[in-house]
């Protein structure tokens, strides 16, 4: 079983000994704090209220901008929840619902690469990402993975085995617009060549 690292700051030293013993209630889970702070897979930060400037704050406890962060937060949530999740915030845990099953499973969430979020945060989150595609992405031919309608078209075709020449046919566009589209869909997200690009849209789930 591989063992999460687990790295607590909390305000007082009662709460850090609280959260330190509920992590013995699984095997799993590995308190860090002793170490020196960089070998670490989650880091927990108990805190009183989320707002704007506290999710600035909270990077100065992760070792580097990869470690997903595990808030406990005591009173109400005022900040942006999309710009948290983007400061590295991958679960919340209400202090006043707080027990250490729950805390075990937000830790084991999130440690296998997941989230753990109460449903009102969810609800809000859902709710920005809507909000995006809506008045941003929708407008300029967008969807949420930052894929054009155009580029899913084409990917899809080359994936079906057709040739540029092809495409153009079927999509009405020139051979030479086929092209441009698939270099730029390429230098976008850094993929090398077409059997790549169309990996990628696979993988991503848009053909």
């Amino acid at each position: 079983m591989e063992k999460i690292r687990v790295a607590i700051h909390a305000q007082d030293r009662l709460t850090r000994m609280g959260l330190t013993n509920c992590l013995g209630g699984d095997p799993q889970l590995v308190d860090t704090n002793g170490d020196n702070g960089d070998n670490v897979d989650i880091v927990v930060i108990a805190i009183e209220t989320a707002e704007a400037s506290t999710m600035k704050e909270l990077q100065l406890f992760r070792p580097d901008t990869a470690t997903p962060l595990l808030l406990i937060v005591g009173d109400q949530w005022h900040a942006d929840i999309s710009a948290a999740v983007e400061q590295g915030v991958r679960a919340v845990l209400w202090r006043r619902h707080f027990s250490a099953t729950t805390f075990i499973q937000a830790l084991r969430a999130v440690g296998s690469g997941g989230g753990y979020f109460p449903t009102s945060l969810q609800g809000a989150l859902i709710e920005q990402i809507v909000q995006t595609y809506r008045e941003v992405l929708a407008p300029q031919g967008l969807n949420p993975s930052g894929f054009t309608n155009r580029e899913i078209d084409i990917l899809g075709l080359v994936s079906e085995g057709f040739d540029l020449r092809q495409i153009a046919d079927k999509l009405h566009y020139s051979e030479r617009t086929v092209k441009n589209i698939l270099y730029q869909f390429m230098k976008r997200f850094g993929l090398h060549n077409r059997a790549h690009a169309v990996s990628y849209a696979i993988r991503s789930g848009l053909i």
